[in-house]
C-alpha cells in the first residue's frame, strides 16, 4: 500500500537548531497500575526540544496514562521523571505547569462566556489591576508568533472547536510551557483545522518546543512526527525515526503487529423496509429535515460538529420530543414506537460518550450489559444475573473486550475497549435500526476497522444511521450520504455519485453552488 500521507511536512518547518539537543524530559522505568490492571510497565522514553514525538498504540496500549503522569494527573507507583535533568515528583497538573509541562485534552475546559484573553489569563498570578488592552494585545502577538489565528476579544461561545482549541494552546504557551502534550488533537477538527494546527505545532518546534502527539491516525503520524515510540500492552515496543516508516501500511503493522489495511469489503445486501423516515422536521434546531433509512442500508450523516447532527440523533433515539408526526421508526410514530418498545428486535443506539451515556462509568461490565437488555435476563420480577454474567463474557470473549475480565468497571477501560463492549450489548439485541454517533473516534486502526466490519455485517438485520466526522468512514461504509449545515440538509446523494462526493467540503461549509 502506497503512503498516501493527506499532509506533508515541508523541510523549511524543521528545526535543525535542536539537531543535537539533549532531552529535556527523560521518563525513567515508568509503571502505572489500576488495581490488577498493569496499564503502563516500566517504560523509557526520551523527549527532546525542536521534536514531534508521535505516541502510537492500540486501544488500552496505556498512551493516555503515561502522558497523564507526565503531566501530573497520575502518581507512578513505580519509576520516575526528569526534566532538564532535575528528577521530579508532580501531585498535580499545577505541578507539572510549574515545570513547564502541558497537556491539551480532547474535552476542552474553557468558559464560553468570557473572551479568548479572558480564558488565557484565567487562574494567573500577578496583580490585581490588568490592562484588558495591553492583556489582548500580549495575547495577539503571542498568537501571531506561533502562527495560531485567533481574535483575542472574541467570546468561547462564537468560536469553531478548532479555535477553541488554539485558546487551550494559547494558555499553555502564556504559562511558557516548554513540553506541549496533545491528546488525539484532530478528532473535532476539520481538515483544514488539523492543517492549521499543524503549521502551528511546527512553528512551536522552530522555536525549541517539544511536542508529544498522540494518535491513531496514522496519515497524520507520518506527516508530523520526527520520531515514532510504539506502545502494546503497556510497554514500548519500539522507537523509530520516521524517516525509516515506509508506509501507513508499515506504520500499523509495526503498531498491532500484524498487516491491517483500513478498507472493507462491501458485500451487497438485500434491501428491505423502512426502518427509519424522518419527514419535514423543524424543530429542535433542524429545518425541513427528510431522510430515511431502509433494513440492509448504512446511510452516513456528515457536516462539522454542531450543525444539527446531535438533535437529530437525540430526536431520533428518544433523548428529545420531536414534533408530531415527523419521525417514524419501523412504521410506528415516534411516540407509539417507544411506548411499545421492547428490549430485543427494535432499536439499538452507540452513543458518542461512552463513558456517561452509553454506560455507567463505576459500574462492571456485567451490569453495563444489563444497562439495556435487562428484560432478557428476567423471569417475571426476578432478574437471573448469572445468565448475564455468562453472555458478557461471552461477548467479551467474541469481541476481544480486554482485559478480559467482566468485573472491571467501565471507567478501567480504554475507550477502544469500552467502545467494543457497548457495540457488543448493542448488536446482541439483534436490532432492526442501529444509530451509531460517531463509532471509531478515538479508536486505533485495528479497532476501526473491527466496528466498520460489525456495522456492515448488522445490515443483515437492520438499517444503519450513522454519524460521523470522519468523511473517509462515511465513504467506506455508507450506501448514502446525507450532508447537513446549520440544522438543513444540504444534500444527500448516493457515495456512487463522484461528483457529489467531491463536493462534500463545499456543502459542509453551507456552499450549494
Amino acid at each position: 500500500m502506497a503512503d498516501d500521507c493527506k499532509f506533508v511536512r515541508p523541510d523549511s518547518e524543521l528545526a535543525p537548531d535542536y539537531a543535537d539537543a539533549s532531552p529535556v524530559v527523560l521518563l525513567k522505568g515508568l509503571t502505572k497500575r489500576f488495581g490488577k490492571v498493569v496499564a503502563n510497565d516500566n517504560i523509557t522514553i526520551d523527549i527532546y526540544p525542536g521534536r514531534i514525538k508521535a505516541l502510537l498504540g492500540e486501544n488500552g496500549a496505556g498512551k493516555s496514562t503515561l502522558m497523564s503522569m507526565l503531566a501530573g494527573r497520575f502518581r507512578p507507583d513505580g519509576g520516575h521523571i526528569e526534566v532538564d535533568g532535575q528528577r521530579v515528583d508532580f501531585s498535580s497538573s499545577k505541578d507539572a505547569i510549574k515545570a513547564g509541562i502541558g497537556m491539551v485534552y480532547q474535552h476542552f475546559m474553557l468558559v464560553d462566556s468570557m473572551t479568548v484573553t479572558e480564558n488565557v489569563l484565567l487562574g494567573q498570578e500577578g496583580g490585581f489591576f490588568v490592562n484588558p488592552k495591553e492583556m489582548s494585545q500580549r495575547v495577539r502577538k503571542l498568537a501571531e508568533d506561533y502562527e495560531l489565528e485567533i481574535d483575542p476579544d472574541a467570546r468561547i461561545s462564537e468560536l469553531s472547536m478548532g479555535e477553541k482549541q488554539r485558546v487551550e494552546i494559547l494558555k499553555l504557551l502564556y504559562r511558557e510551557s516548554s513540553v506541549l502534550i496533545f491528546d488525539e488533537p484532530t478528532a473535532v477538527l476539520t481538515p483544514r483545522e488539523t492543517f492549521r494546527l499543524f503549521e502551528a505545532l511546527w512553528a512551536m518546534t522552530r522555536q525549541g518546543k517539544s511536542i508529544v502527539f498522540i494518535s491513531h491516525k496514522l496519515e497524520e503520524v507520518m506527516a508530523i512526527a520526527d520520531e515514532v515510540a510504539i506502545l502494546r500492552r503497556g510497554r514500548v515496543d519500539a522507537e523509530v525515526a520516521r524517516d525509516k516508516i515506509t508506509s501507513k501500511a508499515d506504520l500499523a503493522c509495526r503498531m498491532v503487529g500484524k498487516e491491517v489495511l483500513l478498507e472493507v469489503d462491501r458485500e451487497e445486501v438485500e434491501i428491505g423496509d423502512k426502518v427509519l423516515e424522518v419527514q419535514a422536521l423543524t424543530g429542535l434546531g433542524l429545518k425541513d429535515v427528510n431522510l430515511d433509512v431502509r433494513k440492509g442500508e448504512v446511510v452516513g450523516v456528515v457536516g462539522v460538529a454542531g450543525n444539527g447532527q446531535q438533535e437529530l440523533v437525540e430526536g431520533v433515539c428518544g433523548l428529545r420530543k420531536p414534533p408530531k408526526d415527523t419521525i417514524f421508526i419501523m412504521g410506528q410514530p415516534w411516540r407509539q414506537f417507544f411506548d411499545n418498545m421492547s428490549w430485543n428486535n427494535s432499536m439499538s443506539y452507540i452513543p458518542e460518550d461512552r463513558l456517561d451515556l452509553a454506560t455507567a462509568r463505576d459500574l462492571d461490565l456485567v451490569d453495563n450489559l444489563l444497562l439495556t437488555t435487562r428484560q432478557g435476563f428476567c423471569t417475571g420480577p426476578v432478574l437471573h444475573r448469572d445468565k448475564a454474567a455468562a453472555v458478557a463474557q461471552e461477548l467479551v470473549e467474541s469481541h476481544d473486550v480486554r482485559p478480559g475480565r467482566i468485573q472491571a468497571l467501565a471507567w478501567q477501560l480504554s475507550g477502544g475497549n469500552l467502545q467494543k463492549m457497548v457495540l457488543a450489548r448493542e448488536l446482541y439485541r439483534q436490532p432492526h435500526l442501529i444509530v451509531a454517533e460517531q463509532p471509531t473516534q478515538g479508536l486505533d486502526i485495528s479497532a476501526t476497522e473491527e466496528v466498520w466490519n460489525r456495522l456492515l455485517e448488522a445490515r443483515r438485520m437492520a438499517g444503519v444511521l450513522l454519524i460521523t466526522g470522519d468523511l473517509n468512514e462515511a465513504l467506506q461504509l455508507s450506501d448514502r450520504v446525507v450532508v447537513m449545515y446549520r440544522g438543513e440538509i444540504m444534500d444527500q446523494f448516493s457515495v456512487s455519485d463522484e461528483e457529489k462526493v467531491e463536493r462534500i467540503g463545499l456543502l459542509m461549509a453551507g456552499v450549494r453552488e
